[in-house]
């Protein structure tokens, strides 16, 4: 078995509060992000580029923000959900393993929500380990259609037997995507709740971390006045047994 740290985090495209008094926290984010020593960083509304932004604060990152945000040593892949007058964002996962591939699929269910779901393929310890970065719609019965598209997806994308990993914001206040995702065959850790949003006063956990083919054993989320500053999420830390790939038979 192999310890595999998956980690998920809405990162409110590196800039917190409204107005002329809003703030930058992208850099304050990058430190974050390393903390979270994880293999995989699942990441949402993540900046590609923001045009009044950049004229507004001095300090903004020339690079787009999931490269920004990788530390040394891991690969970013990016996706765009979302093109505006002034830039775009989307998902974007952080790899320490190698980056076999990635693709995405457009899952906007209605015209105010441009949604998307970023799928990569991972080398992590020996296996080829599929990783699906999503950020649900807001509305309920948008999420009904977007889980149905996620689960046609996967029918179509992955192997029925490769360990796969879906991670992100899914939005859901009750348990309508937990029931779903286990229709699907996956799977979170069975423990207490870790809420997760609004970041200062948590009282839902929006953000989630199923697997299929992997064990998982540990669940946490960081808290305090630096995690609760930086995004209206906190980030979500789930830990996993991934199995050895088998071996031949014996003779």
């Amino acid at each position: 078995m192999n310890l595999v740290r998956v980690a998920t985090y809405n990162i409110h495209k590196g800039v917190q509060g409204v107005g002329p008094r809003r703030r930058l926290e992208i850099h304050n984010l990058g430190h974050a992000v390393e903390q979270l020593d994880a293999d995989i960083v699942c990441l949402q509304e993540v900046r590609k580029l923001h045009r009044g932004e950049a004229r507004f604060f001095a300090q903004w990152p020339e690079l787009p923000q999931a490269e920004f945000l990788a530390p040394p040593g891991y690969e970013a892949v990016y996706r765009t959900n979302a093109t505006t007058r002034h830039g775009e964002h989307g998902n974007a996962m952080l790899s320490r393993w190698p980056v076999l591939g990635h693709q995405h699929e457009d899952m906007s269910d209605h015209r105010f929500e441009q949604r998307g779901l970023l799928h990569s393929s991972v080398e992590l310890h020996g296996r080829q380990v599929h990783v699906l970065v999503v950020h649900l719609g807001l509305i309920r019965a948008s999420r009904l259609r977007q889980v149905a598209q996620l689960q046609r997806f996967v029918q179509r994308e992955v192997p029925a037997a490769a360990p796969l990993i879906i991670a992100g914001d899914f939005n859901d206040w009750g348990t309508m995507v937990r029931h779903a995702m286990g229709d699907m065959g996956m799977r979170a850790f069975d423990g207490p709740v870790q809420p997760t949003f609004p970041s200062r006063m948590p009282l839902a956990q929006l953000d989630q971390v199923y697997v299929r083919g992997m064990d998982p054993v540990g669940l946490q989320v960081p808290r305090g006045r630096i995690w609760w500053r930086m995004s209206d999420h906190l980030p979500l830390v789930a830990e996993f047994h991934l199995p050895d790939l088998p071996g031949p038979p014996g003779g």
